[in-house]
């Protein structure tokens, strides 16, 4: 058995709504370029038609696979959590690189929904395992492959 995997609400919420756009929208879309594609004869030498079916394998591949995680997924809604300081799961923590003294944000998400560049960070990523379980005022070591980096958590929210 698999595994429940974490889950932010927003981003079960994407999840469902890729899942209805695929099967409402892209579906219906891909059978019919396969049906005229069809049309046209030859399906040997039928590119068109070649296309389509290649567009609906990954259609309906991708189908499958957001249906399996939304089935194995455990939604959790961090603002229903008490806060009390510490790092976890779907919390925003600023954090202070003790070296540079730069701040940065993050969000703690699960894998499907991390994004660098909206610094949305995996929950099993190298600086989210080392915050998990940590509070306010911590210092904390992660190991990047520069080498190790300290910083201090200097606030936790539950946004």
């Amino acid at each position: 058995m698999l595994d429940k995997v974490p889950m932010t609400e927003a981003g079960a919420n994407a999840l469902r709504e890729e899942l209805e756009q695929l099967k409402k929208v892209d579906r219906p879309r891909i059978v019919q370029a396969i049906a005229e594609a069809r049309e046209h004869g030859d399906l040997k030498e039928n590119a068109e038609y070649h296309a389509a079916r290649e567009q609906q394998g990954f259609c309906e591949g991708r189908i499958q696979d957001i249906e399996g995680k939304l089935s194995n997924a455990q939604i959790i809604d961090i603002t229903k959590i008490p806060h009390t300081g510490k790092v976890m799961f779907g919390s925003t923590v600023d954090i202070i690189n003790l070296d540079t003294d730069e701040t940065q944000t993050y969000t703690i998400v699960g894998d499907d929904e991390s994004d660098v560049k909206a610094n949305k960070i995996s929950v099993n990523s190298p600086i989210a395992r080392a915050l998990v379980g940590k509070s306010e005022g911590d210092e904390v070591v992660v190991n990047t492959p520069g080498g190790e980096v300290e910083y201090e958590i200097d606030q936790v929210r539950h946004v």
